[in-house]
Formats: C-alpha cells, structure tokens, sequence
C-alpha cells in the first residue's frame, strides 16, 4: 500500500490575509488523503517596527527550515506581492536553499504557488509566477489552479485566484478577507496538489 503523500504548506503573511489561505491550502490538501504541515518563513522586519505597523505576529505556524523540504512530496507556497512580485522574506528563504537545489533533492516533486494581493490586478499573476519560478529553478513539477474549479469563471464579484494559482485580494486598505470563493480555490489547489503526489509516488 502506496503511503499517502506528505505535501508542505509554505507561507509568509504580513497581515493573516495569506495564512487563511495557507490554512485552506492544508485543509484542501489533508481532505484528499495527504499528510499536510503548515509552516512559514522567518520574518525579517524588526519586532518593533513590525507592531508599530499593525503585521500580525501572533502566527502559530513553526518556522520552516530548508534541511526539511526533501522529506515532503510535495511543497505548495505563498506569499503576499511586493510591487508585483515575491515578498523578500520569502526570497530569502529560498536563497537559503543552495545545498538543496545543488543535490537536485526537490527534482520531481509537485509544487503550486498561491499569493493576496491589495486590488484584484495588484500583482496577482506576476506575484504567482515570481512564486513559481523558485520551485521550477529546483525542477519541480509546478501544477497550477485548473479551470476545473468552477470558480476561476466567478465574474459577479472582485474574486482572486489565476490558472497559475490561489488568489485573494485584501483591498487597498487591508480590511477584506478572503471570500469563500478565494479559500474554495485555495482547498481545491491544495487537494489538486495532493493528488499529482499521490501518483508520482506511485
């Protein structure tokens, strides 16, 4: 019997909006079958500058290390845009990860990206692909967010998400929350990730 997949949920998150959809990530990926941990990176803004900004810093996720991304089949990540791409917490954690990418350890292993972004075309695509290019750099199999989930066609609200992964948009001023059609989308690319591990363990 095929041991189910352990996939890695991955994120930073300034403010909770991209932990909630990192939580449905894990809950999509674990309701498919998947051994599923939750896990963000380092913050690299000073404590006292981070509270004077409001960051939410009560995150109980343990901190990640790149020692243990070889040991997950799969490895899903996000992260809110800066300016359109990758937040430098995220980038400096994976610049950490050249013992990793010069033993090939996460060659073949399934990967997908999600992100927030301010507006609904504040960065979501190229903040996803800059995502994404991190995990093809060390050869992984980088699946996105098919449009078999029906609601990448939602047209009726201000809804995130893209072909090329989980979306979800905090307003200019950061007080909207992810909609339940942006954290069905996130459970969806977490259970779609799940099951692409489970077939290439087989």
């Amino acid at each position: 019997m095929t041991q189910a997949p352990r996939i890695l949920v991955l994120y930073y998150s300034t403010y909770g909006h991209t932990e909630k959809m990192a939580q449905a990530v894990a809950e999509g990926a674990r309701q498919a079958g998947a051994q599923c941990d939750l896990r963000r990176v380092p913050e690299l803004v000073p404590e006292k500058v981070a509270e004077s900004h409001g960051f939410k810093l009560d995150q109980p996720a343990p901190l990640a290390v790149p020692e243990e991304l070889p040991s997950y089949d799969g490895i899903i990540i996000g992260a809110p845009t800066r300016f359109g791409r990758l937040p430098s917490q995220m980038a400096s954690f994976w610049e950490r990860t050249g013992q990793e990418w010069l033993q090939g350890k996460l060659i073949g292993k399934v990967g997908a990206v999600f992100t927030s972004t301010g507006t609904q075309h504040g960065g979501q695509e190229t903040t996803l692909f800059s995502l994404a290019i991190n995990l093809m750099a060390h050869g992984m199999v980088v699946a996105g967010l098919p449009y078999s989930y029906k609601g990448l066609l939602e047209d009726g609200t201000v809804s995130g998400g893209a072909p090329w992964g989980a979306g979800t948009s905090a307003g200019a001023d950061g007080k909207r929350q992810p909609i339940a059609n942006e954290l069905e989308g996130a459970s969806f690319l977490g259970a779609h990730v799940a099951k692409l591990a489970a077939k290439l363990k087989d």
